[in-house]
């Protein structure tokens, strides 16, 4: 395959290690030069690329795409990747075997602590949420016109290596809130490279969430990870009465239980399936820290 990642990240960046060595080509785009080094370390040849109109030398890579994924999030235009493609995606990508969309499990919106699926309706409530909303459905169409298999993958909260409840706990910042009833679910970043490798080499299109198998209370998780450090686990704080921004307030407005089943049919197997398992791996890796 040839490979082109738009917003090669933490999740783009799992998913070029999870297809190390299977591509022919594999680029991936970034904001700013400082970041070459790490996208050529997971295989990536890096392409500067901050919205607008796209860049001769990225739409001549793209020209032999065969996959393409998308992690790039919308911003308050929506997404930036979509104004050069109202032309078709085969116009620009004429060799285009599959498409992925990374979106979030925050577009199902709040479920009361239910469960939820693929099928579920979605009502999203954040303004992110329903930006994300949109732009799963703008590609879908550009996707079905072009008639190109689309997976929209939807994450749940991200952690790994660097980016976990020990570092936090590490950094003095881990706050053990208390929200009566609330759960969350979580995906290690490698499941996101695992999961996405697995659609990419398929071809496989639809909606997929992306997530593990527990979802838990938050302070559970801070919990675990201050037992794991052999330390004292930060006081409880209740929600109501934390001091918290309105971003961080507004993730506590959905709850809801996200079901897996589907990626498991499609044939994945989960490494970490649960905040535990994860947080033991990434301790006993030596990895946490990033």
């Amino acid at each position: 395959m040839n490979l082109m990642i738009f917003g090669a990240g933490f999740s783009g960046l799992a998913i070029a290690r999870a297809l190390a060595g299977e591509c022919a080509f594999a680029g991936g785009t970034t904001r700013g030069e400082a970041r070459f080094d790490a996208l050529r370390a997971a295989g990536l040849s890096p392409f500067l690329y901050g919205g607008g109109s796209l860049t001769e030398d990225l739409s001549l890579a793209l020209a032999e795409v065969t996959h393409l994924l998308m992690s790039i999030a919308p911003d308050d235009d929506g997404d930036p990747v979509l104004e050069n493609l109202t032309s078709g995606l085969k116009q620009v990508l004429p060799k285009l075997e599959w498409a992925g969309y990374l979106s979030t499990v925050g577009v199902y919106g709040d479920h009361g602590g239910a469960w939820v699926d693929e099928d579920t309706p979605c009502r999203p409530v954040s303004r992110r949420s329903v930006a994300r909303r949109a732009a799963e459905d703008h590609w879908a169409r550009l996707a079905a016109e072009a008639g190109v298999p689309l997976a929209i993958i939807r994450l749940s909260g991200i952690y790994g290596p660097g980016r976990n409840a020990l570092k936090t706990m590490q950094a003095g910042k881990a706050r053990r809130l208390i929200k009566p009833g609330q759960v969350f679910n979580r995906i290690h970043v490698a499941d996101i490279g695992g999961a996405t490798a697995l659609l990419a080499r398929q071809c496989l299109g639809g909606i997929y969430n992306v997530t593990d198998d527990r979802p838990a209370p938050p302070q559970h998780v801070v919990e675990y990870a201050a037992r794991l450090m052999g330390v004292a686990p930060p006081p409880e704080m209740d929600f109501d009465t934390a001091d918290l921004s309105p971003m961080a307030r507004s993730f506590y407005g959905e709850n809801k239980r996200v079901a897996n089943a589907r990626i498991k049919a499609a044939g994945y197997e989960f490494l970490n399936p649960d905040y535990e398992s994860g947080l033991d791996s990434l301790w006993h890796n030596g990895n946490w820290a990033g």
